[in-house]
């Protein structure tokens, strides 16, 4: 992969593996499994400067860089998974912004997402629309001076913590009764409120949201009515570069610690390592992640290139990489034999992380279909 990445992307992340063997390790230690963001964990990823490489310059960042974000989530996704999912969020819930804001929007709400003084989500998801984008319930309403907002949104991350959130809701017209609009709300808006907080096999921050008759002014739509579908696209087209780079991150966290328990645990007086079928699993595991790393860095460097073909690249990334590091991890569980099914172990512990990435941000069955419509596509364009 280094051959891929430019001297200054290498440094970085050599940069982001110093800081999570260090400060992140620590806050790791120190909170565990959580279903919040410490205030701790915020200004450390903040200092960090992690979230500057979603902003553009203007506006307090470093310049949007999808290999520069794939880089920190593999590193943070390895090492503490709160960590992983706040950087996620904080680009999943600025980039409609970034994309299609006003320069107004930008300068409010930008800034302080690079500086991490405000937590942000992205709530698309409800009851009843996951996948099919198009059956979203909430519906936003004009009124005088702007927009009133009913709905609840369901399986939002970073949810209860987050200070500001992009809402995706019908705006029907009679030119389209199912257009479907973006905007976006701060807490402590009436009307807009965590509505419950939801369990997962990994702890999380994840909530229902419920929106009540909130009332929104027309400076806080984003883009024009009708955005919302394109933009929720273009956002998720360049996250799920990324969360197959947080999978690589967790695979090769659970490759590493396959790799120590196979050089020290004995059985039948040698190391399990000198076993073939370990040596087996050990270099299907190091190949798929390698595969998995490739095709992620692939589609980050077309993203950073303005090629044309990068939700396609995305998909495959995804696909490939969450997939993968599922199979690695199961394998490393299986070489660490009972130990490895052992509660705060730490391939359990991924092995419950890693298994949401193949539904999120679009499902394995989702990005098989993204995938073959544009091979098929090809395969019909004259020879």
């Amino acid at each position: 992969m280094e051959i891929m990445l430019s001297p200054e992307d290498l440094a970085y992340r050599h940069q982001c593996k110093m800081y999570a063997r260090g400060e992140l390790a620590e806050l790791a230690e120190r909170f565990g499994e959580i279903n919040y963001v410490p205030e701790a964990l915020r200004l450390s990823l903040a200092r960090a400067g992690f979230f500057k490489y979603l902003i553009p310059e203007k506006y307090g960042g470093y310049g949007l860089s999808a290999v520069r974000v794939c880089l920190a989530r593999e590193v943070l996704a390895g090492t503490y998974g709160p960590a992983d999912v706040t950087l996620a969020m904080q680009g999943l819930g600025s980039y409609p912004i970034v994309l299609a804001g006003t320069d107004a929007q930008k300068q409010k709400f930008l800034p302080s997402v690079a500086s991490g003084e405000r937590l942000t989500t992205f709530a698309l998801t409800e009851m009843g629309a996951g996948s099919d984008v198009s059956s979203l319930e909430t519906v936003a309403k004009p009124i005088h001076g702007g927009y009133c907002l009913s709905g609840r949104k369901r399986f939002i991350s970073n949810g209860y913590s987050a200070d500001m959130a992009i809402i995706f809701a019908k705006t029907r017209t009679a030119d389209n009764p199912k257009a479907i609009s973006a905007f976006v709300i701060e807490k402590g808006t009436k009307g807009y409120e965590v509505d419950r907080r939801l369990e997962l096999i990994s702890a999380h921050d994840i909530v229902s949201l419920k929106l009540d008759r909130a009332v929104l002014p027309k400076e806080n739509l984003i883009g024009k009515i009708g955005d919302g579908f394109k933009l929720a696209m273009q956002t998720l087209n360049f996250m799920r570069m990324t969360v197959g780079a947080a999978a690589v991150g967790m695979g090769q966290a659970a490759l590493d610690e396959a790799l120590a328990y196979a050089m020290r645990r004995v059985q039948f007086g040698s190391p399990i390592s000198r076993q073939q079928a370990i040596k087996f699993k050990i270099a299907e595991m190091a190949t798929a992640l390698e595969a998995a790393r490739l095709l992620v860095y692939r589609a980050a460097i077309k993203k950073d290139h303005g090629a044309p073909d990068v939700a396609l690249a995305a998909s495959m990334a995804k696909l490939y990489a969450t997939e993968a590091a599922w199979r690695v991890i199961d394998q490393a569980v299986q070489i660490h034999g009972g130990v490895g099914v052992m509660k705060n172990s730490k391939v359990e512990r991924l092995y419950r992380e890693v298994r949401p990435l193949r539904i999120y941000e679009g499902t394995s069955e989702i990005q098989k279909l993204i995938i073959s419509r544009a091979v098929f596509k090809a395969a019909e364009k004259p020879k």
